[in-house]
């Protein structure tokens, strides 16, 4: 079978980097954010910060090696690289699918990972910046501050700031060379791909969105597939958060779909045509222009990836496990997944990432999957393209095959949670608490406003043409915040915690036919989850959307972050940059899907289930251990919540009565305004 089963990295040899590692003291925040800021300016140019050019001139990263928790393995390691003349050469594109590509990215992840002091860090990164390719090297830095101890409270400044070629069009980017050029500042609009010839073009706002594809790519990091738990922790429940986090995606873009009058997305089938063809035109900053798909054609087999045949293998060894309820590991022994845990099973092997239980047998059907998308334009390799835009989590969801790959996956996940038996009255009730009366404050309004980034970062730097302001406009999704106002009685003797969980739920499809309970569920968006200690008798829950536990704010942009960390460098002040610390989640403003002018049904569902049984941690209802949690954990700690990601949506609903007798779960029915005039 020749399927590309090595989309994991080739297997480096790490020690263990220590999950508390030291720092030097006197090394503020402030200075650390300084130093990512200028290390991330103008990637395609050298280094231009004096201390980082020096840095990258003098530095010896073999000289001294016990400034590594590894003992200077993985430094050696990439230097024996650097001196053979054997990494990719600067201006070319990166892409962490090409395995040899990753493999060199990860060596300096590897080597920043395992600095025991900040100096450390940052020197080795001045000194491979200048070293390595531009792409490898942003990937390797964003990685290892979102990991890295040393780096904690550090704030990544937008990646559509930092590579602005994968989060725009060439048209924008042209206009802007044309604007230094001609020393002429601009604001750019920037339109979606397509024309109103195709249909995909009414939810284009949703897979195109900056914040989005920020999001994606960043969950991708704080999970990437290739993590090994020797990097310094491991990932609780790293596979089912990739199932409830693309499912959500899936939901959220279905969601988006009936808002404009179009059904919910098909699933991608390997025998079957792949009907929407898609031109991204984008263009790398290297490279050339990302390869396009025309609508209406088979899949074909990838030179030296794998062929249709293959995958159709591997989609069966996999549906067999989920039929038999249990899975195949490397020993020949069976684990058993009828339980809980066997969706996390699931989630790495189907990614797959290294901690799934049989690489050889069921293969990488996802990380596949995206390049066989990816290459269908030039699957024997005829034209010598570059990688198509399935190879970039920046620029995936772009493409509407990625919904239709995910939906794909998804109903394998859907499989599997179907051939569990249904949560009875016991698993969903919370003795002695009821929700006596949902009610939002203000109204669930949508909308799209002009947002506005730097581009600067697009052109090259010049010593004979300045810079000047150049920077692109493009249409969002918003909405006008609201607040959640829950009353919920308890009638127990003492205080209780309560984990309170709340859907966004369609009511009908394109067609008006309304969904039933089971059908709706799994179109069930997760707005929010959050912990309170109830009091004994009535108490009144008001939670406002901005808080929500599934989505982040805007990240200041690179500009923002100079300025405050310069200030609070030379003011010796603190930064105070908190909220922004994860770019993990979904964009605040698209907490709501679009509805319509009208109006759209949705049935607002609260679960108010015993905390006391539902968390791993104490704390959980005065903080929010980083705001994210819901769809992006808590990094280098267990999932704060025990329950399976979904519940109690995630098992079939064959009678919804038992939903309607327990107290602890209400809903009521809203709807869900676009403004077309705002």
């Amino acid at each position: 079978m020749k399927v590309l089963l090595l989309l994991l990295p080739a297997l480096l040899t790490v020690t263990s980097a220590s999950p508390t590692q030291g720092d030097e003291p006197g090394v503020s925040v402030a200075k650390k954010q300084q130093d990512i800021n200028h290390l991330l300016e103008k990637i395609y140019d050298r280094l231009r910060h004096p201390e980082l050019v020096e840095a990258a001139t003098t530095f010896d990263p073999e000289g001294d090696l016990t400034m590594y928790t590894d003992g200077g393995e993985a430094v050696r390691r990439l230097m024996s690289e650097v001196h053979q003349q054997r990494l990719l050469q600067k201006h070319h594109w990166f892409s962490l699918f090409q395995e040899r590509q990753r493999e060199e990215a990860l060596m300096l992840f590897d080597v920043l990972i395992h600095c025991n002091s900040w100096r450390c860090f940052v020197n080795n990164a001045a000194y491979f910046r200048e070293r390595v390719n531009e792409g490898q090297f942003v990937y390797a830095l964003y990685v290892a501050v979102i990991h890295s101890d040393l780096a904690s409270h550090v704030v990544l400044p937008p990646l559509y700031e930092i590579t602005p070629h994968l989060f725009t069009n060439n048209e924008i980017i042209q206009k802007a060379y044309t604007a230094k050029m001609t020393q002429t500042p601009g604001r750019f609009n920037m339109s979606f791909t397509g024309s109103q010839k195709n249909r995909e073009q009414r939810i284009a706002y949703f897979g195109e969105d900056i914040g989005l594809n920020v999001h994606h790519v960043t969950w991708h990091m704080d999970f990437p597939f290739w993590w090994q738990d020797s990097y310094g922790h491991h990932i609780d429940r790293k596979g089912e958060l990739f199932f409830w986090v693309h499912h959500q995606l899936s939901a959220r873009f279905d969601n988006e779909r009936l808002s404009n009058w179009m059904n919910v997305v098909d699933e991608l089938h390997w025998e079957e045509v792949i009907s929407e063809g898609f031109a991204p035109h984008t263009i790398y900053k290297f490279g050339g222009e990302f390869p396009s798909r025309p609508d209406n054609i088979h899949f074909q087999d990838v030179v030296g990836v794998a062929n249709v045949r293959d995958m159709i293998i591997l989609e069966r060894r996999i549906r067999d496990a989920i039929a038999h309820g249990y899975v195949i590991d490397e020993e020949g022994q069976q684990i058993d997944i009828m339980n809980e845990q066997g969706i996390d099973y699931l989630g790495n092997i189907i990614e797959s990432s290294m901690y799934t239980t049989n690489l050889q047998y069921y293969g990488s059907l996802h990380n596949t999957a995206h390049i066989m998308l990816g290459r269908q334009g030039d699957p024997k390799g005829k034209y010598n393209l570059p990688p198509g835009v399935m190879e970039h989590f920046e620029t995936a969801t772009r493409d509407p095959s990625f919904f239709r790959l995910h939906k794909y996956i998804d109903n394998i996940f859907k499989e599997h949670k179907d051939n569990l038996s249904p949560y009875t009255w016991e698993e969903l009730e919370f003795p002695g608490v009821a929700v006596r009366e949902i009610e939002i404050e203000g109204e669930l309004k949508t909308y799209f406003e002009q947002f506005e980034f730097n581009l600067i970062n697009a052109v090259d730097r010049s010593n004979n043409v300045e810079d000047v302001e150049i920077s692109a406009n493009v249409n969002r999704l918003n909405h006008q915040d609201f607040t959640y106002n829950i009353i919920i009685n308890n009638d127990n003797e003492v205080d209780v915690l309560a984990t309170i969980r709340i859907f966004l739920c369609p009511r009908a499809d394109e067609n008006g036919l309304e969904f039933t309970w089971d059908e709706g569920r799994w179109h069930c968006i997760e707005t929010d989850k959050f912990w309170r200690k109830l009091s004994v008798g009535e108490n009144t829950v008001t939670r406002h959307s901005t808080d929500s536990s599934v989505t982040v704010p805007d990240p200041p942009s690179l500009e923002t972050l100079q300025r405050r960390a310069d200030a609070a460098v030379e003011g010796d002040q603190e930064l105070h940059l908190e909220e922004y610390e994860r770019s993990c989640g979904i964009p605040n403003r698209m907490l709501l899907p679009k509805g319509k002018s009208e109006g759209m049904d949705f049935l607002l569902m609260v679960a108010v289930t015993d905390g006391e049984m539902d968390t791993n941690n104490d704390q959980l209802d005065v903080t929010e251990l980083g705001g994210t949690h819901a769809h992006c954990g808590v990094r280098g700690h267990t999932f704060p919540d025990r329950r399976p990601m979904g519940y109690p949506l995630d098992r079939r609903i064959p009678d919804k009565r038992v939903f309607e007798q327990v107290t602890n779960i209400e809903s009521t029915f809203v709807k869900v305004f676009h403004n077309t005039q705002h």
